[in-house]
């Protein structure tokens, strides 16, 4: 493999600084570069070193983040103390507890993003580089907050992840869908001319011993689909691999049932399904909170569904202190009148193993339930903080819509699915009708 020797000219003493092939594009100006891949590929190594040594050029004001950091270990402040020794450049950075100073006024810092508010992170406007490691656990918000606030001229933002979910906004926003103005590059093992001989035997061994899409995952960078650690992670997949998330039309000749998962400062959930002969067709889905009911009556009355029954778990029965009415009869008032309530609460674990049995007879709309689709991808065990046992189900923003589809695998059966065809009658049925006639008539007669 070819190396470059990339070394920008201005420094008196110029470390000596090779960088893969691959990353040779890092030091044209770009206002987002994002640097992607599996274990071993060597990115955030790169990338320490090439920011010391622009550093060492001219005086930058660089911020060093990450979704969650709670101490400066957290950081890659060691990352960055290691490099300055390797690239000889003590003499140049002065290593702060917290920061790290060059006598040319550089000034790396590190933060986390998480906490941060709009007004909080104003002083991080000044900054010419942002350098996100980790950045596949950045969320939406932080993202959000970061963005308008690099406002300098000529500022960047860089990214170095090893990415986790598909659906994950870093990779949706910089990856999937890039704007014009980002350099996106993926680096893997086999890009690293460094990768060391007991990574090799790791790998290799990593490869014999894992499932396929663990693999890829830690060793070629590539996304889940879904979660590791997903309760219905080989459910999930297997319905990705028989094509059973797709278009599911609505079929006027069914009835479409509503199974509802009841919250308020926890989110609501509703789950359309039209079951036909021999499977369950999931077609719609509705995920709110902090909304009356008559909002959510409202917006499932828009939809040019025929209705069948509204199946509301078993507090759908509570009644409201202060109204004496529970929602099986708010229902009713706002016009729903086939509603059926769970008669006592069920079993979580129960519920989840009547969901495995129903994903063999699914079919979700791609669209419509994409919402509905995330939460089982991702939803997961409480591990025990001492054993790393796993416990219960986690409850986050996820668990409802998993909770929501339990239900659904509980009503079920309880579902009218298409009429059955009356039989043909038989050659005795026609004589017996036959006879029964002629003898109505003779006693009329």
């Amino acid at each position: 493999m070819q190396l470059r020797q990339t070394l920008p000219a201005g420094l008196a003493e110029a470390p000596k600084l090779a960088l893969p092939q691959a990353l040779e594009g890092i030091w044209q100006p770009r206002r987002y570069k994002v640097m992607h891949g599996g274990r071993g590929g060597g990115k955030s190594w790169s990338v320490a070193g090439v920011l010391l040594v622009m550093a060492a050029q001219k005086p930058l004001r660089i911020l060093c983040a990450r979704e969650v950091q709670k101490s400066i270990a957290q950081s890659v402040h060691q990352l960055l103390k290691d490099q300055i020794v390797r690239l000889g450049l003590q003499a140049f950075y002065e290593v702060l507890e917290t920061e790290i100073r060059g006598i040319n006024g550089s000034l790396f810092l590190f933060s986390g993003l998480q906490t941060h508010t709009v007004d909080s992170i104003k002083s991080f406007e000044g900054c010419d580089i942002v350098w996100v490691e980790e950045a596949h656990g950045v969320s939406k918000k932080s993202w959000d907050v970061l963005i308008p606030t690099i406002r300098k001229e000529n500022s960047e933002i860089w990214l170095t992840l090893n990415p986790d979910m598909e659906t994950d906004e870093t990779y949706q926003r910089f990856i999937a869908t890039p704007s014009p103005d980002t350099w996106v590059r993926q680096i893997n093992w086999r890009d690293n001319p460094w990768f060391p001989q007991v990574l090799i035997e790791e790998r290799l061994k990593a490869k014999r011993s894992m499932l396929k899409e663990d693999y890829e995952h830690i060793w070629e960078g590539r996304a889940r689909r879904v979660s590791a650690g997903a309760i219905y992670r080989l459910e999930m997949e297997a319905i990705y691999e028989d094509d059973r998330v797709r278009d599911v039309p609505y079929d006027p000749t069914l009835p479409v049932h509503t199974v509802w998962d009841l919250g308020w400062n926890d989110a609501m959930t509703i789950t359309m399904v039209q079951r036909g002969p021999q499977d369950v067709r999931i077609i719609d889905y509705i995920e709110d909170s902090h909304r009356t009911l008559d909002w959510y009556v409202e917006k499932l009355e828009k939809r040019p569904y025929r209705w069948g029954t509204d199946f509301l778990p078993h507090d759908g029965k509570t009644r409201n202190y202060q109204t004496g009415k529970s929602t099986e009869d708010l229902l009713r008032d706002l016009g729903r009148s086939d509603v059926q309530c769970q008669p006592v609460a069920s079993s979580i674990e129960e519920g989840i193993k009547q969901v495995r049995m129903l994903f063999p007879k699914c079919y979700f709309d791609q669209r419509k339930t994409a919402r509905l689709l995330e939460c089982l991808k991702r939803y997961q065990r409480q591990v025990h903080s001492k054993t790393n046992e796993p416990m219960g189900p986690l409850h986050d923003q996820y668990s409802h819509g998993a909770d929501g589809f339990r239900y659904v695998a509980l009503w079920v059966p309880h579902m009218r699915g298409p009429k059955k065809p009356k039989p043909e009658p038989t050659w005795r049925d026609r004589l017996i009708k036959s006879s029964r006639n002629n003898k109505g008539s003779a006693q009329a007669a």
